[in-house]
């Protein structure tokens, strides 16, 4: 424990942190003078720990009162952070605090998202500030003084972050933005490609929430590549639930050749949860195809009801390679 806090700019003794900590804790049982007047000055601690803690708490007790106060710690944060603030310990717990609290400076979380803040790890140095970054950016969409242009421009600034979880926040952040042009910047950054799949699974979600089903054929050309891309592509389809997504699933399959491919189409097909997805794949089984044991895993592997899973245990009753398929994959009651 000692080790871990070292690094923390001053580094009390070992008692004394630990009574920092103990009286942090006391404040929960405290009345709401003493509480309030506590965290204030636990937020004016020089030691990142301490002031990460009570921003916590001040988040959890809901002290709106000390908005200010956050936002003066994270300032002081902001100064030497690689020594002030390891791991942003200190700037994160503030950033989440004055999101949740909607806070409206739209600055703050401006300065937040640049923050970039290179320490030593084992042969070089990394950047520890990702989290803080995608951070301020989800909770910038809440500043309402922000002009929709002013926030997608701040927000494009990230699309190119070299931490992926920054990407892909950014992405949810643009999709939150609700407006056409945000569709449009996700649609311009889904055809760019060349990112991880998952950040471009995001893109094609975010476009088929705020644009609805009419998108569907626009996001089923990405299921062309049938790679780790494509199954973002499919899922994201599935997660409609719609009968166009059904049927642009069940087209792709027609011309699928890849057994792997296959597979994680039957998947995706069965999460669309819709009856005559269902209907579909149970045929597959009837017919004893050669899909019917991944249409059996992919059925059973999609919560299906209770009815769903009798009838497909009566269709493979007499099959015994599509009876230990069904047992395989069958869901512990």
């Amino acid at each position: 424990m000692i080790r871990a806090q070292s690094k923390l700019q001053p580094m009390p003794g070992k008692k004394a942190f630990e009574q920092q900590i103990a009286n942090l804790d006391s404040l929960r049982q405290a009345a709401g003078p003493e509480q309030l007047q506590g965290l204030q000055k636990a937020l004016g601690n020089r030691n990142n720990f301490i002031v990460g803690k009570a921003a916590e708490l001040v988040r959890e007790f809901k002290l709106t009162q000390l908005t200010d106060a956050l936002a003066v710690a994270f300032e002081r944060f902001l100064e030497n952070p690689e020594k002030t603030d390891p791991q942003c310990w200190a700037k994160n717990a503030i950033a989440r605090t004055l999101a949740a609290f909607e806070y409206q400076e739209a600055d703050f979380f401006v300065r937040g998202m640049r923050h970039i803040q290179m320490e030593p790890v084992w042969g070089g140095r990394s950047d520890t500030a990702g989290t803080l970054r995608a951070t301020c950016a989800l909770a910038l969409i809440q500043c309402r003084s922000l002009a929709e242009t002013d926030l997608l421009a701040h927000l494009i600034d990230l699309v190119a972050d070299k931490d992926k979880a920054v990407r892909l926040e950014v992405m949810r952040a643009i999709e939150q933005v609700g407006s056409p042009a945000a569709s449009l910047l996700l649609r311009l950054r889904a055809v760019l490609g060349s990112d991880e799949p998952e950040v471009l699974g995001a893109c094609y979600g975010g476009i088929l929430r705020l644009e609805g089903v009419r998108a569907i054929p626009w996001v089923a050309r990405f299921l062309a590549s049938a790679d780790d891309t494509a199954v973002e592509a499919a899922l994201a389809i599935a997660a409609t639930h719609s009968p166009e997504g059904f049927n642009a699933l069940r087209e792709r399959l027609g011309e699928a050749k890849d057994p792997w491919w296959r597979s994680v189409l039957l998947s995706a097909i069965a999460l669309t949860r819709l009856d005559p997805a269902m209907e579909f794949l149970l045929d597959l089984v009837r017919t004893e195809s050669l899909d019917a044991e991944g249409a059996i895993e992919a059925i059973l592997r999609a919560a299906p009801s209770d009815e769903i899973v009798s009838a497909l245990e009566n269709l493979v009753r007499d099959n015994p390679p599509l009876s230990n398929a069904f047992a395989a994959h069958r869901p512990s009651r």
